[in-house]
Order: C-alpha cells, then structure tokens, then sequence
C-alpha cells in the first residue's frame, strides 16, 4: 500500500503539504482532485520519486512498477506501434535480456530469454498495442506512421497509449482526457474500469471521475482528506462535513465568548482568581475548529446583451477550411446551410478532424469562408474561445496590458481601477496582473480568455474547448454563468457534464457536412458505438470479397464444375464488380489530392524547421524575430491542417481499396 505520513512537501518555497496522513489500498482507482495549483502534480512527483519529502515518512512497494504519462512532446521519426510498444517495459527488458545473450553467444541465456518472451506476451505485443492506439482514435492507416507526422494533440494520446501499454501496479494518470474526443474518452473510460493495479487520475471531468473512481482524495491547505467514493458522491460527503464543521465552529465560538466573558470579569478578584485562571487554561488548551472558508469559490456572470439580432447567423452552402499560400484552399466542411437563433444552446459534436473547430473558427471570423455565405445580424457581438488560448493573448503581456488593449477598442471610457477590479472577480490580483501571460498556468490563461470575453459584453458565445485547464469549481461557475446568460451559446467540448447541463441541441459534424443531431449525449454515445460496428462488418464483408475473388476466376475458367450457378449468384458478382468501379472512380480525386498534400508537406516541412532553428540566431533584430514567429505559426497551423486532410484521405483512400 501507499503511506503518507505526517508529511511534509516543498515545490520551491511553497509548502504543498504539511503534517499530511494518507493510506492507498492496492487495488484501488483514486481520483486527486483540489484547486489548480493545489499540488496535485507535485504529489504525483513524489509517488514518482522526482521531488522528496521535507519531513514525515513516505512508503510504497519497492517492487511494483509504476507507469504515467510523459508530459513531454516525442520527437522521433519512429513508427508509431514501435514508439507505443516500447511502453511495456518487461517486454523491454526481455528484449535486451536476449539480445545480451545473443552478443554472448549464450546458449543457456537465449533459452531463458525466449522464455522470458513468451511469459511476458511478445507475440502478441503489437496487436496489442495497435488495438490501444485504435481504441484512442487512430486509424489503421496511421498506425505505423511516424511520430512527429502527428500533431502535438495525437502524439499526446500515443504518450497516453504508451502508458496503458505498461504492466503496471501503479498508474498515474494526469489529465487524460484533455486531447480526447468522445469516442476515445468513453473507450479510455472501459478500458480503465478493467484495470486491476492502483490508479491515481487527476481529471476535472466529474463524468469521467464518477465512471473510474472509488475512492477520492481531496488537496485543499496543505492536507489531504480522503472520501470513500466517486466525485458526486465525495461532493455530497464534503458538503455534508461542511456544514457539520460550520455548526461545531459556531458551537465553540459561544463558548470561547462564554469562558473569556468569565475571564475578563472575574480575573482580577481574588476569591475568583483560581477560577478564571482555569478557565484561561482551558481556552489555551482547546483544539480550535477552523471555521468554514468559501470566499475563494470563484464565481461570475456574463453581462446582459445590448441586443439579441435575430437570426444570428444565416449560412448558406458555406464551405469551411484553410486558404493555402500559393495553392488551391483545402475545404474540411462544405455546404452548411443552417441558421442560428437567439438564446439557443447548441453543442458541436464529431470526432477530432471532422472540422468542429474549423467551422466554430469561420463563424468567429478567424478564418474566412471558402465559398458560400454568412450573414450575421445587425448588432452581432462575438465572445470567441480558441481551444489554443494562445490564438487570442499575447505572451509577453500581462492581464491588465490584454484588458487595457480590449477596453480601448470597446469600452474608451473605462479607467485602470476599473479594470484592476473586473480582473480581480477572475482572480487576478497585486502584481499578477501584470505578470506575462506567458508565464501563466493554462487554468489562468482561460481564465483570462473568459475575463476578456464577459468584458466584451457579447450575445454570441463561440466556445471551442474551454475547459482543457480549468479545475472543477471553475468548470462548475461556468456552467452556472453559461446557464444564466440570456444570449445565444456554440459549445465544442469533451466535457459532458458541461454539454448536458448547457446544451438542449447538437449538432455533428461529420463527412464533411453538419447536420441535425436528433438526440442527447446518450444517444450520441449509442451512435458512436453502431458506427464503430458498422465499420467493422463493412471491413469484414471488404475482406470476405478479397478472400472470395479466387473462387469465382476458378468457377469461370472451369464452368463445367458450375453448370447450374444460381441467377442471383451472377448478379452478385455484376453488382461487386460495379462496386469496385465505382469505388476506383472516387478513389481517383482522392488520390490526386493526396499527391499534392504530399507535395506541400514535402516543402512545408523543411521550411518549418529551418524557421524555427533560425529564431535562435542573435543576430536578429526583434522585429525580425517577431515577423519570423509569425511565419512559423502560421505555417505550423498549415502544416498540421494539410496533415489531418492527409491522414483523412489516407483512410478513405484504405477503405475503398479494400472493396475495389
């Protein structure tokens, strides 16, 4: 088991845990939850042995084999099975077990190496770890691709595939779901409900807390309480103890009033004086309840709209996607025809690549329409969340530089007081509002995004993921303040607590179109899983043809052994063998698109590294710098455009080849 005992952690000079006592049963899924910035990653270093004690005692098994997910992006032209392979670590091991042997030229050792293989699963390692990688959303195309052809959210799930990969007794898992899609989120969710090892999983999605945890443990002052249950129920047990805590408090406050109202009368008579003294004793010796702290819950509001235009939005056959410099524009979604209507809630679902962003992108007017129109209503005011935060602040400036900046183009009239206290409602206070956003958390760069928004005074929200980094009471005041908010509300998000409690209307997008989703997240759950089915009999049926083609040559190169070959047997065969043309005649386009993607990846690439190494050159001017850094991310954003529509078509291409 895991011990913690009076324990003592430092990160720096802030003290994360003090005198804290905690008992981890092997076995047992524990979800760490508590305010960003609370420790819970510092906690994670010390199960990990990256950061020790200060003080108290700390015991876990020596022998048990701990597995987590690498913060770190992988650069490496490996394919991606291998990269995820070589998270099992006893296979690891068994493999330089054997390859020593073979370097000595040990008959004995090879012996036991190959034993070793065979105990710890090498045979059936790779299917192993490509049914992980297609679990979390890769297609079979991308399954031997390089790593770094992925982009920084996919090489993050190869890193999470690694990690599951591991044999281990202790997971640890940090945020998990920040780059998942919700296919993959309720495959991670099953696939974690059958492992048998301890878990730790630190995750600000109540949903997915409440489906794989037990036991929760909460970090809040330096301490560590632990509930036994899931996130709900560890919400009703604090809330519970809460008040329990509030009620003592207020009981011994009567009687501390009590026994100094008795001490200052009676003190300084003298036949009174052993008494009082007593009495000063006992009020030293009382162990004092603390009393109930909820003036750090964070909480906010957006403001009325100055209008509501109806419609909002009109779009007709609008196409979405990427203008490419010097080529023709890349479409992801075409023929939108919908409107958007005031005070709707409206969730965009799809799987990651599908153009969720790239439509919500368009509608917020950071990227053109490709064709088509959108006609927005008079007095439209957009509050817009990039899923990147970083899209919409500036590294180098502080809060208050960003609000300064925002109120200008908005709000002339406003005073520094007046933005110094707004931004202090978002927990920016003292010298943090001036404190480079750069060096922000990304829980307080959303916040900060959020801040910028409500100031804005918007009545259509556009929200692409906003709550990759906000903890779980932020994530609840935003539902409180979306739910309040009279205008009109677009949410693309993992988080279904968040869509259920906000939307009544969704919409998916999917090949290469949106439409109406006619149900709710249960349904779209139930759906995900059909199509899953039905991809799977339309490669098993793709297969049985390939298997059955030899069959039929025979049977019409030697028709005496088939005289009497059934008319519907016949039609069969026409109606396969039209199948495959016309599979070939879409596969054509495809095909050219795909050499021309290829093309410019062969060119953008290069381009991009070379851009990227030369922003190290200190002969550079700043101004110079900055023009190359805006180079370098607009090309990396093309770059990982023309990537995605790469992999897309690479799929689609496999998939008709495999009927043609």
């Amino acid at each position: 088991m895991i011990v913690l005992k009076n324990l003592t952690l430092r990160r720096g000079p802030k003290i994360v845990l003090q005198g804290a006592n905690l008992t981890l049963n092997p076995g047992e899924k524990v979800g760490l939850v508590g305010r960003n910035g609370a420790g819970k990653s510092s906690l994670f270093a010390l199960l990990t042995h990256r950061l020790q004690a200060d003080a108290g005692d700390f015991s876990i098994p020596p022998r048990w084999r701990m597995a987590e997910v690498a913060q770190n992006m992988p650069e490496t032209d490996q394919p991606a099975t291998a990269f995820v392979l070589e998270g099992d670590t006893r296979l690891m091991e068994a493999q330089a077990a054997l390859a020593a042997a073979e370097a000595a030229d040990d008959g004995n050792a090879i012996g036991e190496a190959h034993g070793l293989l065979a105990e710890v699963g090498a045979f059936d390692a790779s299917p192993r770890a490509q049914a992980l990688m297609l679990g979390l959303g890769f297609k079979s195309a991308q399954l031997d691709a390089p790593v770094n052809s992925f982009s920084g959210g996919w090489r993050m799930r190869l890193q999470l595939a690694r990690a599951l990969m591991c044999p281990s007794d202790l997971l640890l898992l940090d945020e998990p779901t920040n780059h998942l899609d919700l296919d993959a989120l309720v495959w991670l969710e099953a696939w974690l409900q059958r492992y048998e090892g301890t878990m730790l999983v630190i995750s600000h999605d109540r949903e997915f807390l409440d489906a794989i945890t037990r036991v929760t443990v909460h970090l809040e002052e330096t301490q560590l309480t632990r509930y036994g249950g899931n996130y709900s129920a560890f919400e009703g047990m604090r809330a519970e103890r809460m008040s329990q805590q509030q009620a003592a408090f207020g009981r011994q406050q009567e009687k501390v009033a009590q026994l100094q109202r008795f001490i200052d009368r009676f003190k300084a008579k003298a036949s009174k004086a052993k008494q009082a003294q007593s009495r000063v004793k006992a009020l030293e010796r009382m162990e004092k309840i603390a009393p109930v702290l909820t003036a750090a819950d964070f909480a906010f509001e957006f403001r009325e709209p100055d209008n509501l235009p109806n419609p909002m939005l009109a779009m007709r056959e609008m196409r979405c996607g990427y203008a490419v410099e010097g080529g023709e524009p890349i479409t992801i979604v075409r023929d939108i025809d919908r409107s958007v209507m005031p005070g709707q809630r409206i969730g965009i679902l799809g799987a990651n690549g599908q153009g969720k962003s790239t439509l919500v992108k368009t509608l917020a007017r950071a990227l053109p329409a490709l064709g088509g129109s959108v006609t927005e209503g008079k007095g439209l005011a957009i509050g817009y969340f990039a899923q990147q935060e970083m899209d919409v602040l500036t590294p180098e400036s502080g809060p208050m530089e960003h609000m300064i900046r925002l109120a200008k183009q908005v709000s002339p009239g406003a005073r520094e007081q007046e933005l110094r206290n707004f931004l202090g409602q978002f927990r920016f206070t003292g010298d943090m509002v001036h404190q480079p956003v750069g060096s922000l958390s990304g829980g307080e760069k959303a916040r900060l995004v959020l801040a910028m928004i409500v100031w804005q005074r918007p009545n259509l929200l556009l929200l692409d993921e906003p709550t990759n980094h906000l903890d779980l009471a932020t994530r609840e005041a935003l539902s409180l303040a979306l739910n309040e908010f009279e205008g009109t509300v677009m949410l693309v998000s993992h988080d279904r607590a968040l869509l259920r409690e906000v939307c009544d209307e969704f919409w998916l997008v999917t090949a290469g179109g949106v439409r109406e989703f006619d149900g709710d997240l249960d349904d779209y759950q139930r759906w995900l899983l059909e199509q899953s089915r039905e991809q799977a009999r339309a490669y098993a049926q793709a297969a049985r043809g390939a298997t059955a083609a030899p069959t039929v040559v025979e049977a019409t190169a030697k028709p005496s052994k088939a005289p009497d070959e059934p008319v519907d047997r016949r039609e069969d065969r026409k109606a396969q063998a039209q199948a495959r043309q016309r599979a070939a005649e879409q596969a054509r386009p495809l095909k050219a698109e795909f050499g021309k993607l290829e093309a410019r990846l062969a060119t953008a690439v290069p381009e991009r590294d070379a851009l990227a190494a030369s922003l190290s050159d200190p002969s550079l001017t700043a101004a110079e710098r900055a023009e190359r850094g805006k180079r370098l991310k607009l090309l990396s954003e093309q770059i990982e455009t023309f990537e995605t529509r790469w992999l897309e078509l690479g799929e689609a291409i496999e998939a008709l080849s495999a009927t043609a």
